[in-house]
This record gives structure tokens, C-alpha cells and sequence, in this order.
């Protein structure tokens, strides 16, 4: 083996380990990791057309060895980013290019169930106030960008309302403000709203805190000036 070949192949490898090991929900992210690899190294003809006939009259031998070899490094790199309990799910195929579909359908299975768990999850969420509502609403969001991967997208308008109604009790006026208002809110917006009105009341209960401890502290003194005014009767 020649020098280049020699770094060719090792160049190969190092990009190989950067493709993720396939597992039951990263699918999507797996097969784009591995077009791109293949397409990169220019390696997936296999993947794009069907392997050139041969006749007498078109023999095509070097279009047929390079489909072939074409071929083989394709199932070669994708069976290395697959587990060995994935491969006994998955049949003989001959090809590379029926040997994605197989995968791409096996999976296809389970994106209706995985949906479901999804928008289960995201409609049951509730805030519980812990006082970073921003990483909440970025939470929800992230399920509702993994939904729509899955061919299910929620509307702006629709989403919006979701967060909204997930809010605890003491939104309650919030929630009617925006609800009254004839402007809808993006995304950003809604953040943005709900961030300044959990600072709000952040301030308010500090200040209630704050009255109420000094309000306290009027009686005690009030409550220890009488007890002083008493015993100096008696004396």
C-alpha cells in the first residue's frame, strides 16, 4: 500500500468514529451524519443510483467497479455505526442503498409512538415556579422542535396558549392580559413577557416580605414599649 493510501485510509477512519452509533432515537441524526460522511468522501454513488447494467455491446466495467466499490464502503461504515443487536434485526439486503431503507422503515415504526409520548409529555408539563421560567418555555420548545422532526408541527398561536396554560395560578392575571389583548406573541416575545412578569412578582413578594417583617417588628416593639410603660406604673 502506497503512502497516499495509506493516509487516505486513515483519514477515513478518523472521520468514521465522528458518526454517531445508531440507537433506538437518533435515526434522523444518524442517517444525515452518514449521507454527509459518504457524500463528503465521496462515497456514495451506491446511495444515488441503481449499479450500471452491462451488455456486450456497453460493458461499463469501470462505472461497475467503481458502483461496486461504491457499494461495499457504504456497508462497511454503516454496519461499523451499528450495534450488533440492531444488525440481527435487519436482513441481507445485497446493496447499500436497500440496506438504509430497511433501517429508515424499521424506524418509521416506532416515530408514531414516539410522537405520542412526546405531545403526551408536552401537553402535561406544568411550571412549577421555580423562578427560571425562560429555561422552562426553551424546555417545551425543544419537545415541539423534536415533534416537528416527527411530521407534527404545532402552530405559533397554538403553542403559545400550551405554555400559557401550563403557567401556575398566580399567572392568572397575566394570562388574562394577553388573552384580552387583540396583539399575539411570538415565541421570543412570550419568553421575554413571561421573564419580566416573574421578576414582577419576584419584587412584589420581597416588598410584602419586607412589610410584613417590619410591620412585625412595630408590634413587638409596640407590644415591649407597653410591657416597659406597665412595670414603671407598678414601680
Amino acid at each position: 500500500m502506497d503512502t497516499v493510501s495509506v493516509v487516505n485510509a486513515a483519514n477515513v477512519s478518523a472521520q468514521v468514529s465522528n458518526i454517531p452509533m445508531l440507537s433506538g432515537t437518533n435515526f434522523k441524526v444518524w442517517k444525515e451524519a452518514v449521507k454527509i460522511f459518504l457524500g463528503c468522501m465521496d462515497l456514495d454513488l451506491a446511495l444515488r443510483s441503481d449499479r450500471p447494467a452491462s451488455t456486450l455491446e456497453n460493458p461499463n466495467e469501470g462505472k461497475i467497479e467503481k458502483w461496486d466499490r461504491s457499494d461495499r464502503m457504504c456497508l462497511m461504515i454503516m454496519e461499523h455505526s451499528i450495534p450488533e443487536a440492531f444488525r440481527g434485526s435487519i436482513t441481507e439486503s445485497g446493496s447499500a442503498k436497500k440496506f438504509l431503507e430497511e433501517i429508515e422503515q424499521y424506524f418509521a415504526k416506532n416515530e408514531k409512538s414516539e410522537a405520542s409520548n412526546l405531545l403526551a409529555k408536552l401537553v402535561s408539563m406544568k411550571y412549577k415556579g421555580k423562578g427560571n421560567i425562560r429555561e422552562y418555555i426553551m424546555e417545551m420548545s425543544h419537545l415541539a422542535s423534536k415533534l416537528k422532526s416527527l411530521k407534527l408541527e404545532l402552530s405559533d398561536d397554538l403553542f403559545v396558549h400550551l405554555i400559557l396554560v401550563s403557567l401556575p395560578a398566580h399567572f392568572g392575571q397575566f394570562k388574562v392580559s394577553y388573552n384580552t389583548q387583540k396583539d399575539k406573541w411570538s415565541l421570543n416575545e412570550l419568553i421575554s413577557h413571561c421573564v419580566q412578569e416573574e421578576e414582577r412578582q419576584q419584587r412584589d413578594k420581597t416588598e410584602s416580605a419586607h412589610l410584613a417583617s417590619n410591620s412585625q417588628n412595630k408590634k413587638k416593639k409596640r407590644a415591649k414599649d407597653a410591657v416597659e410603660g406597665t412595670s414603671q406604673q407598678k414601680k
